[in-house]
Formats: structure tokens, C-alpha cells, sequence
């Protein structure tokens, strides 16, 4: 699944818009890495976020293409 459908999907990042302005201005890593909107996320992989001064990070646990609001939660673990 790419990377800025995830972010969507797992209610990380409200918009798939937002979340591809945020790759795009590198602003989002996998594994460490500075990652494109279309990197094809799996599981076990580690997603940081910076939003301003505050940075989220969270493991990929399983992937849907969609889900409901509450069970979107269950898609990610914080770290």
C-alpha cells in the first residue's frame, strides 16, 4: 500500500493531500529514511512524522484499504 493512502487510511494524517505535501517536503520517514508519498509501506515497518515541534512515530501493524474510525487505531502501534 503507498504511503500516503496509509497515513489516510490510519487516520495519522486526515487528507491524502496533506500526507503527500508532507513526503513531499520531507517531513515523513520509513525506517529512517526520508520517504515519497509512493513508497509501498508493509508491515513492521516505523513511521516518523514530524508536525512542527512535535514528531509521532508509530509501527505499521496491518494494512486495509479501508477501515472505520474506530478500528483504525488497530492498523498502528505508537512507539
Amino acid at each position: 500500500m503507498r504511503l500516503d493512502k496509509f497515513l489516510k487510511v490510519s487516520r495519522l494524517i486526515k487528507r491524502r493531500t496533506v500526507a503527500n505535501e508532507a513526503c513531499d517536503a520531507g517531513r515523513v520517514l520509513v525506517n529512517g529514511n526520508v520517504a515519497k508519498a509512493s513508497l509501498q509501506v508493509k508491515p513492521g515497518d516505523i513511521i516518523e512524522i514530524q508536525f512542527g515541534t512535535k514528531t509521532v512515530k508509530a509501527e505499521v501493524l496491518q494494512l486495509q484499504d479501508t477501515t472505520k474510525k474506530e478500528e483504525a487505531k488497530e492498523l498502528f502501534r505508537y512507539l
